[in-house]
Formats: C-alpha cells, structure tokens, sequence
C-alpha cells in the first residue's frame, strides 16, 4: 500500500509582495503590453501623452521628440513644467513622486487637468523603472530643475540652476531623456515612421500643436527648413510641414477634417468637402469628420483623449448608431426609400467611408493601461445625439451630396443581397457533395488544425513538385490556376464568382464576410507560396490584398505566412553545393570563394518553384527543420500605412503606383 504524497507547504510565507517599481520590472507586460517593439515605442508615447495633457489644457503648443544615438530618446515641451516643491505624502519633491512612484500625478481629481490621455498616471514612473537610464530637467519659475535616475531609482538629488536671460530652448516645460533597458526589451531599436505616425494623429487631433521628430541617429540628417509661418495649411491641402531626411514636423490648424481629407487625398470622393461636427456637450468634446470614396472598405478611426481606440468602444458605438439613422432618416424624406422597403444596414452605411470620431472628456475608462478601447457608457448616449442633429441638418443642406451618398448605400446593399446569394450558392454545393473539398486540393491526413499546414500554390507545375515533396500527412497543396482577381476593385459578389476564390474559401473552411468564423480554420499555417520572379510578387500581392480586405482576422490571429523559396544554388566540386535565398547571400557565398579561389562556383537561378524538383522543393521551402518562412503581421499602429499601400497598389489609380515605383525604385531587383 503507498501513502500519497504531501502536498507542498503553502502558507503567508509563499504570497510574494511586490510594490511599486519592483512590480514593474518583474512584470512590464502589465504595464507596457509587450516588451516587444510595440512596448517600447509604448514607452514614448507616455511620455508624449504627458505632453499633450498640457496642450489640451492650453499650456504647451510645441513638442519635440529626439530619437539619439545608442538607444537614448528625448521629449521636450514648453508646457509649465511638473511641479518641484515638496510632495505633502512622500516627503519627496512633486518631480521625483511622479517619476518613482506609481498612480501619482495631476490626473486624479486635484484639478491640474480637466481632459487627459494618461488617467491611469503611471506613465512617466514606468517608463523610469524600464530605463537603464533616465534624466530629466524641468524649467518653471526662472530655473532648471534636473534630476537622474537608474531603473526608476534616483541616482542624484534634485539640482536647480538660474536660467539666464537669453536661454536656449523654452523658458518653462518639461524634458525627458532615457534609454530603455536592454536587459527588458527584445529589441531596443525605435522605429522612426512608425513613431511619426502617431504624432502626425496627435497634430491632427490637436489643432495649432507643433510635433517634430528628429532622428540624430543617421549620419549627415539634415536640418528641416520652416518655422511657424510656414507651418499649417496655407492653401488648404494638409500636408507635412517638411520631410527633410530624418525629421518630420507636424501642424494642422483643420484638424480631424484635414485628418479625412488627407486620408482621402488620393481617392475619388462623393463630398466636395468632408462633413465635420465639433461640440461641447455636458463637458465632453465631440469631434467628427467624415468623407465617402467609390471604395468597397471602410475606414474609421476613433481617439479618446487623443489615444487610438482601435477596438472602438462606447463612442464608435454611438457615432454609427447616429450615421445609420440620420442615412435612413434623409433617405426617407428623400423618397429614395419608399414605404415597405427596409432600412439601409449599418453595414451598407459604411462601405466607402472614411472617418475619424474624437472625444474629449474628464474622466474617461479605457481598459488596460495600453487604452485600446472605451468604456463610458454615457459618452455613447453624447456621441448619437450629437451626429445625429449635426449630419441630419449636413444632409438636408447638401441634398445633392446627400443622394449620392445614399445611392452608394443602396448599390452597396444590392451586393451584399447578391453576395449572400453566392454565399449560399457555395455552401449548398458543398453540402450537395457531401461536404467534400475542392478537387484541386491535396489535402493532409492530420485532422488537428494546429497540426496542419495549407500551402496555396500558383499553377499545376509547382503544384506537382509540391504535392510529391511534402509531408502528407501534415501538409496540403492547393494549386491556384488562371488570373486571380484583384479584390482591391472587386465588391464580395464578384470575389464569391471567382473561381480561385471559391476554391480557397472552401478549403480554409472559415466562410467568408459575415459567415467568417476563425474556430473553424482547418489549417493554422496558411502559406503562400509563388515564384520568386515578378509575376511571384504579383501573385503574392494580389493573394495578401484579398486577407487584408476580407480574412482580416487570418493575419491578426497569426495564421498567415509567406514561403521563401531559394534564389540560387551554388556549387563548388561535385558535392559542395549551398542554397542562397537573397543577393546579399549570394554576395557573401562569392566574397568568400573568391578569397578561396580554389575551386570554381557553379551557380544556377531559380525563378520558377516548377523548375526544382520534389525533393528540392521539400528540402529548401517546406522542411520544417529547414525551410524560412515570413509570418504576416500588421501592428495595430501600422494599419492605416498598410490599408494606403494596398489602394495605392492595387487601386484605380494608376498615377500612384508610379509615384511608389518612382519612390522605390532603387530598391527593386530586376528579373533579368
């Protein structure tokens, strides 16, 4: 007979306790997201908030952010400075209780600000204990005040020098500069574009604010040219106030109506000027621009308190509440829908536009410290009344506009009608064939999704290497044949009467549009696999432009991946041969040889996956222990870069794919 096993001791001694900075650096993740890219360009951002706190409160109207070499990175405002008298609680100065402990600022009831991004007021304190190093100099009251840390601890009391008359830089405001801890951070590198980005959204959504960035890391960066009389929208148009190498500056004096209006610059649109609403209602600012385009997709951005809600929340509920009853109510009145005909859908309200919702308010409940998304239940209530009467009386000015926006509604719900006709229609075959996949597909004997890898092929012949070169029983090929079609200028209708389409919808077994359901993915790999020449890339593109715009939640999910076949085999002797997969790799192999000298490299270009054999393909592009492979990835904060690549790609215009291919030309390879 055996006696069970004592259960460890667990008592008051095993609680761990961990206060304040420990907290933080034990677990940032809490804090900051990730201690990814993401977590630290999170870093700055708080900083800047603390900026922007002080514009909103009408005391800061210039913000610069310095981008340093060996890590460092530098926010300096001329707002009025964090306080520096002795703090009444922590017996410290004002300036070192909010860089050292959490939960302290002016944001919580003491009215040092009626409207703020950083409620949750652990900002600056967490990007402290995150930093190797951190200073910070502060001018107020004729004087600068500096002080110095390492990881969130003082390493010197807090020093004040007179400033003289003639000082450089603002007379009041803040300056904070660290470098974040390598000993945190995956990859301590700041992205310039997309730290410029954000500030461009920050100028947009506060009128007369002057954001730059500088990035001092780049040898020679040039100096941008302008001061303030030539900052702002002289002739009308938003635009950069410069883009001189590493530095951009930013100032708008439109606002979120310019925000629409260059988010829309290059696109057909159906209002001669964007529809914009700006109000104070029962302290909340409400703030909202929008503009319709010929385009299928929707694009609308939603900020509180300046910080980018991307999963919405209680305003966006509101806005398209009030943009869907003020369509109908117009439509109506118009006689473009007559009695008996069912309401316009918020769906159908929402193809081609794009729009950008903005509130402002005193106490805002966003969930999480990263703020993606907006709780206030009343500010939904704020938001529908305030669109509501402001684009019902828009409409009814602008009664030719107005129709045509309606017209598109109308033409929009027409497809969708055909659209779930042809989804049906496909679903009933499949149900008629006894639920069977396409016949085109190779599919794997593993029944576990996670387990199973889809690969989508151009053409029969690399479709046969593959078949024959890859493991069946975890992996399967589906060969796509003939023209794919550009979803970019396809409403779902057209996609559901395309062929490849179908065929691939059917294969992934998520439906698509609103049928899509990801628990249903039959395969958590999905690669794209297609030539490395240019009609590859094409392919490649067109195929990443149908899940940017329809299985969104494919490349979210971390479900999609693009294959990396080899561009060259290269061979010394009879049995030393090598796969080189870029030119810089096939530089280094030759760098190398040459040095040698010995023997003579044979090398042959591959453009074509049917030009390697079964083995060859299975041993350089779907081994598992060998093979590279991309994973498709879109940053919440690069969705709007990526959402105007893929128009400008792939739209209508064709002015501006020249203009990128004359942007980018020198980074092309050239097939020849």
């Amino acid at each position: 007979m055996t006696t069970a096993e004592a259960p460890p001791r667990y008592s008051a001694e095993e609680i761990e306790v961990l206060e304040g900075i420990e907290a933080v650096r034990r677990r940032p993740g809490m804090y900051i997201g990730s201690t990814g890219i993401s977590g630290l360009h999170h870093l700055v951002y708080e900083i800047v908030d603390n900026s922007v706190d002080e514009a909103m409160a009408g005391y800061a109207s210039r913000i610069d952010v310095t981008l340093e070499p060996d890590g460092w990175v530098s926010v300096q405002d001329d707002g009025r400075g964090i306080p520096v008298d002795k703090h009444g609680k922590t017996g410290k100065s004002a300036l070192e209780t909010v860089l050292t402990v959490l939960h302290a600022g002016g944001k919580f009831g003491g009215g040092g600000y009626k409207v703020s991004g950083g409620l949750h007021g652990v900002g600056a304190s967490v990007v402290n204990a995150l930093s190797e190093a951190l200073e910070v100099e502060v001018r107020r009251d004729g004087a600068a005040h500096a002080q110095t840390y390492r990881r969130g601890a003082a390493t010197s009391t807090m020093s004040k020098k007179r400033l003289p008359a003639n000082v450089e830089g603002p007379a009041t405001g803040t300056m904070v500069r660290w470098r974040p801890d390598r000993e945190i951070f995956e990859t301590p590198e700041f992205n310039f574009d997309t730290l410029a980005q954000r500030f461009r959204e920050i100028a947009y959504l506060n009128k007369g604010l002057w954001i730059r960035i500088h990035d001092a890391r780049k040898a020679g960066a040039s100096e941008a040219a302008g001061g303030d009389a030539e900052a702002g929208e002289a002739d009308g148009a938003p635009r950069d106030v410069s883009q001189a190498g590493a530095e951009m500056n930013f100032y708008f004096e439109g606002g979120i109506q310019s925000f629409v209006r260059y988010l829309t610059r290059d696109k057909e649109v159906l209002q001669d000027l964007p529809f914009h609403l700006d109000r104070t209602v029962s302290g909340a600012v409400v703030e909202v621009a929008l503009q319709y385009t010929g385009e299928f997709s929707e694009h609308v951005y939603s900020f509180a308190n300046t910080i980018n809600t991307h999963e919405g929340g209680s305003h966006l509920t509101g806005f398209r509440s009030a943009l869907t009853r003020a369509i109908n109510d117009f439509a109506r009145k118009q006689k473009l829908l007559k009695d008996g005909d069912p309401n316009i859908t918020g769906e159908d309200t929402r193809e081609g536009l794009t729009a950008v919702v903005s509130v402002k308010l005193g106490e805002p409940q966003f969930e999480g410290q990263t703020k993606t998304k907006l709780g206030n239940p009343e500010i939904k209530g704020t938001v529908e009344s305030a669109v509501s009467d402001a684009l019902g009386e828009y409409l009814e000015g602008k009664v030719r506009e107005g129709r045509k926006i309606v017209e598109k509604c109308l033409t929009t719900a027409r497809a969708r009608d055909a659209a779930r006709k042809a989804r049906a229609m496909v679903q009933r075959k499949g149900a008629l064939d006894g639920a069977s996949l396409p016949g085109k597909l190779a599919d794997c004997s593993e029944k576990d999704p996670e387990l199973s890898e889809l690969f989508i092929v151009e053409g029969d012949s690399a479709g046969g290497s593959a078949k024959q070169g890859r493991d069946r029983r975890t992996q399967a090929i589906l060969p796509l044949r003939g023209k794919v079609l550009n979803v970019e200028r396809a409403r779902l209708d057209k996609l559901l009467g395309h062929e490849a389409y179908r065929t691939l919808i059917t294969a992934l077994g998520t439906g698509i549009g609103e049928d899509f359901d990801l628990s249903k993915l039959r395969y958590h790999k999905v690669v794209i696999m297609t030539d490395a020449d240019t009609d590859g890339a094409h392919i490649r593109t067109l195929l990443l432009t149908f899940f940017f715009r329809h299985m969104k939640q494919l490349i979210d999910s971390g479900h999609l991946y693009i294959a990396q076949p080899p561009l060259f085999r290269a061979q010394t002797g009879r049995t030393n041969a090598a796969w080189l997969y870029s030119e810089a790799e096939l530089e280094r192999y030759n760098l190398r040889h040459n040095r040698d000298g010995k023997k003579k490299v044979s090398l042959q270009r591959y453009k074509g996956l049917g030009e390697m054999n079964a083995e060859q393909l299975w041993e350089t592009t779907m081994d598992p222990e060998q093979r590279m492979m991309w994973r498709v990835e879109v940053p919440e904060t690069e969705e709007h870069r990526a959402d105007e690549l893929f128009v400008q790609l792939m739209g209508d215009d064709p002015s501006q794919r020249r203009r990128f291919i004359e942007t980018h030309a020198d980074m092309a390879t050239l097939d020849v």
